[in-house]
């Protein structure tokens, strides 16, 4: 039985999902994981795209893993958006994405790529198709007064969820 929730955060490169999984796993019972970092332990790559240059995860080894296992309950990555639920969706300005994109020495196409996502809602749209409308919350992200109320209000739901599920129901 869980005693806590499984929630996604997700959105394009640079919209601030590692510093909202790390904020809010300081502050509740939840373990950040990152999809890539448990792709690069689990060996769930389906190989290197020397386009991009970055590594395919292999999905489908992704959602093998059994994620009740432990306290996996934060988790980040671009594509993976029918893993778990909810989903809190990220978005930002593009120009703060351009901005992040060149510090972190994307290249052009990998930036464009993930520029022209963020322009036409990809990951929002993948998100909304892959669960009901309800349970995908698109949050803002420019500032950090903005970041502090995202995790007060996913701090909330994850409250109400302990809450409803304190009888052992799941």
């Amino acid at each position: 039985m869980r005693t806590s929730p499984n929630i996604i955060i997700t959105g394009t490169p640079g919209v601030g999902k590692t510093v909202h999984c790390e904020q809010l796993a300081q502050e509740t019972e939840l373990k950040h994981l990152s999809i890539n970092q448990v792709a690069k332990e689990r060996g769930c790559y389906d190989g290197f795209d020397e386009k991009l240059k970055s590594h395919i995860v292999d999905e489908d080894k992704v959602f093998n893993i059994n994620w009740q296992q432990g306290k996996l309950e934060i988790v980040q990555h671009l594509e993976l958006v029918a893993l778990l639920s909810p989903s809190q969706f990220l978005r930002k300005t593009l120009t703060n994405m351009s901005t992040l994109a060149l510090y972190r020495s994307y290249s052009e196409e990998k930036l464009q790529e993930n520029l022209d996502a963020e322009i036409f809602g990809v990951l929002l749209e993948e998100a909304r198709e892959a669960y009901d409308e309800e349970i995908v919350v698109e949050l803002e992200s420019e500032t950090d007064d903005a970041i502090e109320s995202n995790c007060q209000r996913i701090k909330s739901w994850i409250d109400s969820w302990k809450q409803s599920h304190a009888t052992g129901s799941d």
